[in-house]
Order: C-alpha cells, then structure tokens, then sequence
C-alpha cells in the first residue's frame, strides 16, 4: 500500500451535513453531544468536531470523504478490522430471533455458548464467565468478587487492593479507585477506599541500577508487590489487578520473570492476582489472552473491547473455579449484574468475531508480525524527539523526549503545546488517527487492527517521521 493511498484522499461516499431535523451536524455536535474524556472549550470558539462516517479494513472515512489509517483500532477495539459484513449480519440474525433477555436466572443460547468458549480460551481452570457490557464493569466485578470470596472464607479483613503507578482501570467509582492518575479521580472523590500503589514497569524509567538488567529491574518491582502487601498487612490484601502490558503511561510490557515472581508472592499471601486484559486480550498481544503470552495464569481476567471487535459492547469476568466454589453451595449469591451484560446480540457478535480470528488465524499473525512492527516503529529512534519504543504484539508507545541524552522530559505548559497543541492535530491531519497521551510522559500509542502488515507499519512509520520531524523543528 502507497502512502498516497492512506492520506487525504477522496471517497465518493460523503455524509449529509444535516441531522434528520435539519440542523447542520456540526452545530448539533457542539451544541448537543457531549463527548467522552474530550475538552469542550474549542467548540465554543467555533472549532470543527472531527465526524467519522465509515470505516473498512484499516481505514476510517470522516464526512468530507477524507481517509485515515486506523492507527487504534477504534480505541483498542477493532482488532478484526472495520466494514465487516458478516459480523453486522450476526447481530441482525440475533436480533430476528432475540433482541434481549437478561441473564438474571436465566440463560440464552449465545451466553451459554460464549461462555464455554472463552473459558477453553483461558489458561488454568478460569472456567467461570460473568459477562458486563464493558471492561470498566469488568473490573467493578472483579473488585466486589474478590471482597466477598474473602468474606467467604472467614476472611472480612481482605479487602484492600494494589495496582501500578499511572495505571488505568476504568471510571466507575470501584474501578476509578484502582486506576492510579490523580487528575481522573480527584474530581469524584471520596472514592472506594483501601486502594494501593506500586511501582510499574517501565524500564526506560528504571532506576539506575537497573539500566542493563531488565530480568532483575522486573524482579525489583515485582518486590515491591510483596513489600506493600506486608506493609498492609497480608490479612488486608484481597487482590492485585495488573495489566499484562500496562496501557497509561506509554505502553510498559513486563520484563521476563516479572509476572512469574508475582504469582509465587500472591500464591505466598493468598492474594488474587487478576490480568486486566481489558486492551490485551483477543489478539493485541499475540494469544487469546495475554497472561498466555507471558506465562502466568491469573485467578481473575477482565476483558471486552476485541472480543467483539467493537461491532457490540460486550465484556467480561473470567474467574477460577475456586473463586466459584463458594457460589455452588446453599443461598450464597453474587448479588451483582448489569441489564445488557451478556446481551444476546452482543453475544452472537462475538462467536462471529472470534470465528473471523481462527478462520483468518489473527493470533498468529501478530505473533508472526509482531517483530516487523517493532523494528519498523524503532527506526524512529533516529529522530532526537524520540526516546524510546516499546511494547509488544500490535501494542506500542512511542515516548517523546527533550533530551535524548539525559531523558529529560517535557514540563506540564511544554507537553499540552506538544501533545494537544500539535501533534494530535498534526497526526490527524497527516492520515494517522493514533493517540498522543500525557497520562506520564509525552506518549504517542499505536494498536493498529489486527489484520494489516509490513506495509500499513511502513506507512505509518512515514506520517509518524514526518510529523515528529516538524514537531521537532517547531518546538
């Protein structure tokens, strides 16, 4: 694929400018849609909303006809990429036959035959699947499930939890408490109390005597799990939620013998350990499941956005059969569960999604790709702008420095001109739709669908060079 086929070209299927009442569209978005994590401040001084009218395979189409690389995948979702037909068909079939029943005591059909299929998905005996209808319900499951195994067990006192420095985990108020970025969660406090921080893995940010050893700056951190949980006192610990590849802050994959050390220190403590694969899960690392990819097998996985591809929301809670146990036996009830987890539609969506991954073998194509993405993304390591790429299977930041030398970072005033000055804007404009985040240092993220190669890697790696270059003159 030529780069003058992924940029500012022209389709000749464009949107109508006005809504069905007849408003122009552009002026009911400023005035009607209030939209997701975004500043609203622009609008009002007249700022054009970016409308996105259609996507297929990599691409997505706005309503001038304009195309983009899919450079996120939606938002780490569309992993089977966009316009698929029969997956759209899917849900209508569904939906002839039926459009909604709730799994309160009951079952349906596409639950029953999802849930057997992810659990043979996942590793050990996490054989139990609490469907939500996203991932940030996932981790509110996880969080109240673990409070009340313990309980359970005779144990009331365990129901703290510990997750990572810039982690994110979700915005309802559980979940919101276990994601570690100040600016999201100081708004809506008090929140959930008992949560605890740890350090992450990001390696370009080890301390210095770690700088040529991964293997024992992995073991360090994995330490300091163990250290807070006898900090807190193991009685008080109820769960450890980690990211396989922690998403904020830039994409930190584990160094090796990291997750293995926090297995034995959570099997040491009788402490869950839940993957939040949320983003890494169906693909995006490589396997079904990520832990699968570094070698551990969890107590709890949360999961959603590439087990439908995006075409439905869907997500969900893989627990243990031990975590089950309690729940086989007398009136003991997990008094917790959402209208539309597990709808039917959702559901049948994402048998066909997964249909689409064996049939067309997307996980082994990321493990085959994988290293091309990787080599490709670090000849950006030449810009002096750039200071490190990291990440794994189709999930990679790019990490933005002043200094090249030194590390130095950019200050809060240098990285919102930077980011949202600029290269959100600039990217955008150059045929890349990525994302530019601060949640840390100056980050650019890249999670392309898992269908595209070589070529779509060459592509982006050319918008990315010549926006960083500018980038680099400009500031």
């Amino acid at each position: 694929m030529s780069i003058s086929s992924t940029t500012a070209s022209t389709s000749t299927s464009t949107s109508t400018s006005s809504t069905p009442l007849g408003t122009d569209r552009q002026s009911a978005a400023r005035d009607h849609l209030w939209m997701h994590m975004a500043r609203h401040s622009p609008l009002q001084g007249g700022a054009r909303v970016p409308i996105i009218t259609r996507g297929q395979g990599h691409m997505l189409y706005d309503d001038a006809g304009k195309s983009y690389i899919d450079g996120l995948a939606g938002l780490f979702v569309v992993n089977a990429g966009h316009g698929r037909a029969e997956l759209a068909e899917a849900a209508a079939k569904q939906a002839e036959k039926l459009a909604f029943m709730p799994l309160w005591s009951y079952a349906h059909e596409p639950a029953i035959d999802l849930a057997e299929r992810l659990a043979n998905y996942a590793p050990g005996d996490l054989n139990r699947v609490f469907f939500t209808t996203g991932g940030g319900e996932a981790v509110e499951s996880a969080f109240k499930l673990a409070k009340q195994y313990f309980k359970l067990q005779g144990k009331p006192g365990k129901h703290k939890v510990i997750s990572r420095a810039l982690a994110y985990h979700g915005t309802p108020q559980g979940a919101l408490a276990i994601t570690s970025l100040p600016d999201m969660k100081t708004p809506f406090e008090p929140l959930v109390p008992g949560t605890f921080r740890v350090p992450n893995t990001n390696f370009y940010r080890a301390p210095e005597q770690f700088a040529d050893n991964e293997k024992d700056f992995g073991l360090w951190a994995a330490e300091r799990i163990r250290e807070a949980i006898e900090f807190e006192g193991a009685d008080s610990v109820a769960a450890v939620f980690l990211e396989p590849v922690q998403n904020s802050g830039g994409c930190f994959p584990p160094p090796p013998g990291y997750f293995q050390r926090v297995r034995e220190i959570c099997d040491e403590y009788d402490v869950l350990l839940v993957s939040d694969e949320v983003i890494c899960a169906f693909g995006r690392i490589g396997s079904m499941f990520a832990c699968d990819d570094f070698g551990y097998v969890p107590d709890i996985i949360t999961c959603a956005k590439g087990m439908t591809s995006g075409y439905s929301p869907l997500g969900a809670m893989i627990a243990s059969e031990k975590l089950f146990e309690p729940f086989k036996h007398g009136d003991t009830t997990f008094y917790h569960g959402y209208t539309f987890g597990g709808h039917p539609v959702s559901a049948a969506v994402a048998m066909a999604n997964l249909d689409i991954f064996e049939r067309e073998g997307l996980n082994q194509r990321v493990k085959d790709n994988a290293p091309i993405f990787k080599s490709t993304l670090e000849r950006l390591k030449d810009l002096p702008i750039v200071g490190d790429v990291r990440g794994a299977g189709y999930f990679y930041g790019i990490e933005l420095v002043k200094d090249k030398k030194t590390k130095e970072t950019f200050n809060d005033d240098e990285s919102e001109r930077l980011l949202r000055g600029f290269l959100s804007t600039a990217l955008f404009d150059a045929g890349l739709y990525c994302r530019a985040d601060d949640r840390g240092d100056p980050v650019i993220q890249l999670a392309p669908p898992l269908t595209v190669g070589p070529p779509e890697f060459d592509a982006m790696e050319s918008i990315l060079r010549s926006v960083l270059t500018e980038a680099e003159n400009h500031f």
